[in-house]
């Protein structure tokens, strides 16, 4: 038993670090002054309010993922 803890844990812990900088990777990216203008010429009322509660960050992360919603359903708005 203490055999297989030590054989399995270090790919374990190799395979949960993997994970976790794949989840941490958006969270580094810095946002744009674009995305910033696209984001105030786009947001929504929803949007705004969480930008005024939980800052920019979780703002953004709204508006991106109703942008990706919009582009999966092929409704992207022409400008």
């Amino acid at each position: 038993m203490v055999a297989l803890i030590v054989i399995l844990f270090p790919p374990m812990v190799i395979a949960f670090l993997l994970v976790m900088e794949r989840v941490e990777e958006p969270l580094r990216r810095p946002t744009s002054p674009r995305e910033v203008a696209e984001f105030l010429q786009s947001a929504t009322p929803g949007e705004v309010d969480t930008l005024a509660a939980s800052g920019i960050r979780r703002a953004m992360a709204r508006w991106r993922r109703r942008r990706r919603s919009r582009v999966r359903r092929g409704t992207e708005p022409l400008v």
